[in-house]
This record gives structure tokens, C-alpha cells and sequence, in this order.
């Protein structure tokens, strides 16, 4: 994987590590935007008790941020592209930063769904800087490895994030999540101003139209592939509750969801030690691993040994999928590296609300036990597209 839109700092300079500090910060970006967006998941009721509505209702908070990421991600992007790239990371933390406060003080829903469309425009921009900046820090020989790392929030963000912020809400009501997400907002500025270095906008990429990158060669498999896995996830994850209420599990949703984020990390670290030389091997692998761990949850979810051992297979396949996924993107769309990411982005975050609204209708009208085997069928799509893009979208020695 390489980057060549913009010479290295760190290959200039005759570096050959990664530059750690400034990775951390963008990892912890990263895990700031998903924290931002999942905190209500696990404090709807209380939630929904302040602002007098119903537990569906105050739902669409989630719904609302993550349609405004999804929405914004690419016309943000092409605003910003001439601004200093340290400018556009500090004005969208600092958006998150004072939603997430007004979200605390907001007892008005109507308000409060304004507010959460705005946090998701601000999140929309730190998630199209976070896989091109880490690779323009870095050396090109660890590239994919520093995509890894600035990418490694999501995952961890999703795997402790929740269950975290869901305990803070113990010391003062779900409001005080809210206010700790926000103040660590104002720490990952803070922490931007002394360990990032500031890198120019890339002007040029303005040249290109949406047409002409999606037009590069492999783009639209990688889009494709990208798509059908995330709506499988999102479809399972957003109502993982009631699976194992299915399941009869209810009483081990904590346990069962524990195993899932426990391998979610190993996967960052598995993932992150091979990237660079083994792109195409880990997405097959990745698919192929979801697909066997969602069919298991379909045929022998009556089983609980089988339940635990699907969920763990599912977090590691799943634990790295966007650096697997945004770096498969750089690679095919060198020229327009950040025009691609937003791309991707804006089909990240609409999966996560197409899933959780074909999750629903799936169980309203099938059962519960349709969205395991409908998330299969996407993901039987998505290994044949991974394994068939050998030319540009996934090729062999990538």
C-alpha cells in the first residue's frame, strides 16, 4: 500500500517507525465518533424518560447521526479539501465536542435530534481524515499497519465504548456519559495541537468528479463488497439482543457480547501486523469468516457453546474490517486517496442505518430468526465479489 499524492514526513526525515503519538490521537478520534454515536444504545430508556418520549422514538437519535455521516461525509470532504488537514480534524472534534455537551443539556427531543445531525456532521469529518492522514504520516513500507492503528477505535470504541458509558451513566444519570465524551473530545485537541503534524490540503483532488473515482478501476466492487458486509453486520449487531433472546441467551447478552469485542481487538492486532503484505488474503479471510460465523448462528443457535464460539469468529472477521476496506480503497484510487474515503465513508455509515431499518422490518414481519439468514445472503455476495476483484479492487499481492 502506498500513498503518493504527498511526500512522507517520515520517509523525508529518513524515519523508518510509525509515528506513535500522533497515531494515538487519531485512534482515539476514531473512538470518540463511535462512542458519540453508539452511547444512546445502551441509555434509551433513560433517555427516552427526559425527553418524554418512547424508547422507539428516542432511538432515531442513533438513526439521525448516523444518516448526517453518511450524507455528509462526501460534500464535507470536497468543502474542506484546500484546508489544512490538522484544521479539519480540530473543527469537526470540536463539533463533537459541544454536541455531545449539548445533548447532555437538551431535554427537548425535537433539539436534541438537531443536535445529534450536527454531531454527525462533525464526525463525518474526522472519519475521511482518519486512514489518509495516518498514511501520509508514515513510512510507506507501514502504511496499512498505520491505517490499522488510527482505524483500531471503531472496534474498541464499539467493544467498550457502550458498556462504559452505560456505567458512567450510574454516577449521575446518562447525562454524565455524555459530558465525558465530550471532554474527551477536548483532550483529543488538545492532544492534536502537541504530537500532530500539520499536513496541507490536497487541492488537486478537487479535479476529480464523484463519476471519475467511482469510475477507477475496482472502486465499485470494493464499494459493493464493502456494502453488502456492513449491512450484514449492522442487520445482526443493532438487534443482537433479541437474537439472543431467540437463542435463550437473554441472561448472557453481557458474556456473549464480551467474547465478540475481546476478538474484535485481537483482530486489530492480528490485522495490523499483516496488512501491509497481506491485503487481499486477510479481506477473503475476513468475509469467508463472517459468512461461516453468521451461518452457524442461523443452524445451531440452540446451542450455546456454538453461540459463543460464532460470536467470537464474528468479532475477529469483523474487529479491522474498515482499514481491510478503506485500504483496499487508497490502493485502487491512489490519484484521489481522499475523495475515495469519503466515498467509503458515506457507505460505512449508510449500512449502519440501512442495517438497523432491514433489521427491523425483517423481525416485524419474518421473526427473529430472518436476519441471521439474510445477513448470510449478503455476505455469500460479498465473498464473491472479494474473491472475484483479483484485478483492481482486491488483487493478488496487494
Amino acid at each position: 500500500m502506498t500513498e503518493t499524492t504527498a511526500a512522507s514526513p517520515a520517509t523525508a526525515r529518513g524515519r523508518d517507525r510509525l509515528p506513535g503519538k500522533a497515531l494515538f490521537g487519531l485512534f482515539l478520534a476514531g473512538f470518540i465518533g463511535i462512542l458519540t454515536e453508539c452511547l444512546p444504545a445502551g441509555l434509551l430508556p433513560e433517555i427516552s424518560r427526559t425527553l418524554s418520549t418512547s424508547v422507539a422514538a428516542t432511538g432515531q437519535i442513533v438513526t439521525v447521526y448516523a444518516a448526517a455521516t453518511a450524507l455528509a461525509a462526501i460534500p464535507l470532504s470536497r468543502l474542506t479539501v484546500k484546508w489544512s488537514r490538522k484544521t479539519v480534524l480540530q473543527v469537526a472534534l470540536g463539533t463533537v465536542a459541544i454536541t455531545n455537551a449539548l445533548t447532555a443539556l437538551s431535554t427537548d427531543y425535537t433539539l436534541t435530534m438537531v443536535i445529534r445531525f450536527v454531531a454527525g456532521l462533525g464526525t463525518a469529518l474526522v472519519w475521511t481524515q482518519l486512514a489518509g492522514y495516518a498514511a501520509r504520516l508514515s513510512p510507506p513500507s507501514v502504511q496499512g499497519r498505520a491505517i490499522a492503528i488510527a482505524l483500531a477505535g471503531t472496534p474498541i470504541s464499539l467493544a467498550l465504548g457502550v458498556p462504559v458509558g452505560t456505567w458512567l451513566s450510574t454516577f449521575g444519570g446518562w447525562q454524565t456519559a455524555f459530558w465525558v465524551a465530550a471532554a474527551l473530545s477536548l483532550l483529543n485537541m488538545l492532544w492534536f495541537v502537541v504530537n500532530l503534524a500539520n499536513l496541507p490540503g490536497q487541492a488537486g483532488h478537487e479535479r476529480f468528479t464523484l463519476g471519475q473515482v467511482l469510475a477507477m478501476p475496482g472502486l465499485r466492487t470494493i464499494l459493493f463488497a464493502l456494502t453488502t458486509y456492513m449491512v450484514a453486520h449492522n442487520i445482526l449487531y443493532t438487534y443482537v439482543t433479541d437474537f439472543l433472546r431467540f437463542a435463550g441467551l437473554e441472561s448472557q447478552v453481557g458474556w456473549v457480547l464480551f467474547a465478540f469485542g475481546v476478538t474484535s481487538v485481537l483482530s486489530v492486532v492480528v490485522v495490523g501486523a499483516h496488512i501491509d503484505h497481506h491485503l487481499r488474503k486477510l479481506i477473503v479471510a475476513s468475509t469467508l469468516l463472517f459468512a461461516v460465523s453468521v451461518l452457524v448462528l442461523a443452524v445451531l443457535s440452540g446451542v450455546p457453546a456454538f453461540v459463543y464460539l460464532a460470536a467470537a469468529a464474528w468479532g475477529l472477521a469483523f474487529g479491522s474490517s474498515p482499514s481491510l476496506f478503506i485500504g483496499a480503497a487508497i490502493t485502487a484510487t491512489v490519484e484521489a486517496a481522499d475523495v475515495a474515503q469519503s466515498i467509503v465513508i458515506s457507505f460505512f455509515s449508510g449500512s449502519i442505518a440501512l442495517g438497523g431499518l432491514v433489521g427491523g422490518l425483517l423481525i416485524a414481519g419474518l421473526g427473529t430468526a430472518s436476519i441471521t439468514w439474510a445477513s448470510l445472503v449478503l455476505l455469500v455476495f460479498s465473498v464473491i465479489a472479494v474473491v472475484g476483484g483479483r484485478g483492481h479492487a482486491f488483487p493478488r499481492g496487494a
